[in-house]
């Protein structure tokens, strides 16, 4: 399979087959808005603006699965995100991306590229959840986990929640 063969939802619940993006570089994405990392969404979204007429786009999946850090609704979570952030760039409908009710998409990220590139400080995220939750060491560690995927549909890397969008620059640039 690849990438273009999932359908995903829109925040409003309609589907969309990934097929729309075929071509592009993209940046998948599982976010929270009451996260640590939520001030990552700025970030993100300068980098859509710096490269989205060279056809890059930001695949935004709120995700709940994380100490409750997405609580709100599609339509809240949008809202939140254009209001505080001014994003512009897809907020999908909320999704699992760890256990048994993972999304497809992200259950085929996961087999794709199985683990974070770290820059060294996710251990001590780590360590100060020690006890509050853990995961395997395969699956989605928290929010903001990054997973860029080339022209052609192939994930060519998956970054951890502790690389900061700007940090993707030079790899993005790459592929475009």
């Amino acid at each position: 399979m690849k990438i273009y063969d999932y359908t995903v939802k829109k925040a409003d619940g309609k589907e969309v087959s990934l097929r729309v993006y075929e071509g592009k570089v993209l940046l998948i994405v599982n976010t929270a808005t009451g996260c640590g990392f939520t001030p990552q969404y700025e970030g993100l979204e300068k980098l859509y603006k710096k490269y989205k007429d060279r056809g890059f786009e930001i695949l935004d999946f709120p995700c709940n699965q994380f100490l409750n850090q997405a609580p709100g609704t599609n339509e809240e979570i949008v809202n939140f995100c254009k209001t505080n952030y001014n994003t512009s760039f897809e907020t999908f409908a909320k999704i699992e991306v760890n256990g048994e009710n993972a999304d497809p998409l992200y259950k085929f990220l996961k087999q794709e590229a199985p683990k974070d590139i770290d820059n060294g400080q996710m251990e001590g995220l780590r360590q100060k959840l020690k006890g509050k939750f853990s995961v395997e060491e395969n699956e989605i560690q928290w929010n903001f986990t990054k997973f860029l995927i080339d022209r052609d549909g192939k994930v060519v890397g998956r970054f951890a929640p502790t690389v900061s969008p700007e940090d993707l620059e030079t790899h993005i640039e790459k592929l475009l």
